[in-house]
């Protein structure tokens, strides 16, 4: 039994391992792109061999595939969703253009298994071959923006559900600092006072908007160009071919999909995945913002705002014993940068399409569906290991709150905006707080005082004690 089995492509003949389930093609491309070490994701994989056997099942449906043929490439390809044979997708996510590599490796991959499932051996790709047969009516053209459409949209379930649960534990938070009073802090000097609950709500409802934003862009993608063949045209494929696959791509990956109105133009242009992406850059900026707002709260614990407490969950340095990092945070603004740079490198790509293809669509794919992959786990492990154990520090909220000199903004309707400045910067150089200077100064008193700096108040519509005479 040798190592090596010898393959024939256009070019010649060439060694592949005998164990593989890939073939000729594959193995050149694994050989011409040794280029990040990385696989192709997942989803990406699933999507491509969804295309496959909804091929299968549309050319055993018009008559244009053996049924035995059909049946085969079906079965082999749903081993390959079912998670057998993964370790066979080999091509880099750096590849030639448009994707013919990966292509390639899936239509091998599947004509190798169906033909064992028929009795035949690896590489002799009889009775079924992975161009004639597999990859019946197709084109890496049309394959490859189909299945990037089809992952996005394969993976949109996982990540808004991570959406909902940061948002609602983010809302759920704000209700229970609802009372907390603190100082607001604008340019990072101190402003008037916020209750920390409306932070933590805005910065759900932030999350919220994100999620609107994504599943609108995402309505785009569910329109595929497949049967466009080569350039849009659909030469080779059955007229009846889109609206079967379609059909077939709908019922066996639970999406509501829909035949693409102009498949030219769904080649041409990789707008909508361009969109797509961008929506999730927002959603990387909103949740980076996010994160580092969370860092200052929790910064300290003694030289820091210490407004907030996180779950410890790892020692914060190899040489200060003790030391605990907001490193949750952390990892989820870095995540957030990548995927930034993720969405630069799809926008790039978009726009390096000429005429009737984009080339660069195996990086976009990887980036697209990366980004996807990492906002979602980061997403999750910020609620579940972060924010749903944070605590409020009442006693240091209401230390600098009580200290702010912001407050003076409350008293501008009284006393005008040039005598609350001037009293601002006072009570700074005297260490006095805003209530005990307007004390000793006796400008307000008695219930007129205590309207016009009710620390509530202050964090609502409307103007602190502008129903009450000046005197009290």
């Amino acid at each position: 039994m040798t190592d090596t089995r010898t393959e024939s492509d256009p070019l010649g003949p060439l060694e592949v391992p005998a164990s593989a389930l890939y073939g000729v093609q594959t193995m050149r491309a694994v050989i011409n792109f040794p280029v990040s070490g990385l696989r192709p994701q997942a989803a990406f994989v699933d999507a491509v061999v969804h295309i496959k056997k909804a091929a299968a099942q549309t050319h055993r449906e018009t008559g244009r595939l053996e049924a035995k043929v059909a049946d085969a490439i079906i079965a082999a390809a749903d081993e390959v969703l079912g998670g057998r044979h993964r370790d066979q997708f080999v091509v880099d996510p750096y590849q030639a253009g448009a994707g013919t590599s990966h292509n390639m490796n899936a239509n091998e991959v599947l004509a190798n298994r169906a033909n064992e499932l028929l009795g035949g051996k690896r590489g002799e790709y009889r009775p079924v071959h992975p161009n004639d047969h597999v990859n019946m009516a197709q084109s890496t053209n049309d394959v490859i923006p189909t299945a990037i459409r089809l992952g996005a949209l394969g993976r949109l379930g996982a990540l808004l559900a991570a959406i909902d649960g940061l948002a609602a534990e983010l809302l759920a938070r704000g209700r229970d600092f609802d009372h907390v009073i603190k100082s607001g802090r604008t340019h990072l000097q101190d402003a008037t006072p916020i209750r920390l609950g409306q932070e933590f709500t805005a910065w759900g409802h932030t999350l919220e908007r994100s999620r609107r934003r994504i599943e609108a862009a995402a309505e785009d993608l569910r329109e595929l160009g497949i049967g466009g063949t080569a350039v849009g045209t659909g030469l080779n494929a059955e007229p009846q071919y889109p609206a079967l696959m379609v059909k077939y791509l709908s019922q066996n990956t639970g999406l509501q999909l829909r035949a693409g109105s102009d498949r030219i133009q769904l080649m041409q242009s990789l707008g909508d995945v361009a969109h797509f992406s961008a929506t999730l850059r927002t959603l990387a900026i909103d949740l980076g913002k996010i994160a580092s707002d969370l860092r200052l709260l929790v910064s300290g614990p003694r030289t820091g705002l210490a407004e907030i407490s996180m779950p410890a969950v790892q020692p914060g340095s190899s040489i200060m014993p003790g030391k605990v990092n907001p490193s949750i945070a952390e990892m989820v603004n870095q995540v957030c940068y990548q995927v930034m740079g993720n969405d630069q490198t799809v926008a790039l790509s978009a726009e390096a399409g000429q005429l009737e293809l984009n080339v660069m669509m195996p990086v976009v794919a990887h980036n697209v569906l990366f980004a996807m992959h990492i906002l979602t786990s980061a997403m999750s492990v910020l609620h579940e290991r972060c924010v749903k154990g944070i605590t409020a520090d009442e006693k240091m909220c209401a230390y600098w709150l009580e200290r702010s000199p912001a407050l003076v903004t409350a008293l501008a309707p009284k006393i005008g905006y040039a005598a609350a400045a001037k009293l601002a910067k006072e009570a700074v150089a005297m260490n006095l707080t805003v209530r005990q200077l307007v004390e000793q100064r006796g400008l307000l008193e008695g219930r007129v005082l205590d309207e016009v700096l009710d620390l509530r108040k202050m964090t609502e519509l409307g103007v602190p004690g502008s129903g009450l005479p000046s005197g009290g």
